[in-house]
């Protein structure tokens, strides 16, 4: 399970440290893909592999099942990790994601999530504000 905040930032070559806390759990090869939010999201290759036959389940008659999966498919990568502990990000994630300098890496349970510090805040800010709101309407989900 991944979980907490950090904050490290990009280099001039696009290379970012995944906090030590991160790495035994993505293991040496793991998928950094498009996230919702302008985040990326980093899957273990089991919770990728998971993931991707949920998503082949989806009926590819309907648009919005084939718009998400070419979406989330086609961005994403697999990674591993230099002696260092750190990733080298792709351009086209790094455009998608406008990470250029400090990022915040979050562990959300089955997966790390990438942002733009600026982003976060911003989203985080949002969100506090309705978080009660939120929460109230997990009661739907049994939570």
């Amino acid at each position: 399970m991944f979980m907490g905040e950090y904050q490290h930032n990009i280099d001039a070559k696009g290379r970012l440290i995944i906090p030590a806390k991160f790495r035994d759990g993505l293991g040496e090869t793991f998928v950094i893909t498009r996230g919702l939010d302008q985040c990326l999201f980093g899957y273990p290759l089991n919770e990728w592999r998971q993931l991707e036959e949920k998503l082949k389940l989806l009926p590819m008659t309907k648009k919005d099942a084939r718009a998400f999966t070419r979406f989330f498919f086609s961005g994403a990568v697999e990674c591993e990790l230099d002696k260092q502990g750190r990733v080298n990000l792709p351009s086209s994630l790094l455009g998608y994601s406008k990470l250029v300098k400090e990022c915040v890496i979050l562990g959300v349970s089955n997966r790390i999530e990438i942002w733009n510090k600026e982003l976060w805040e911003e989203y985080f800010a949002e969100s506090e504000e309705s978080f009660s709101d939120i929460a109230e309407n997990m009661i739907d989900f049994d939570i």
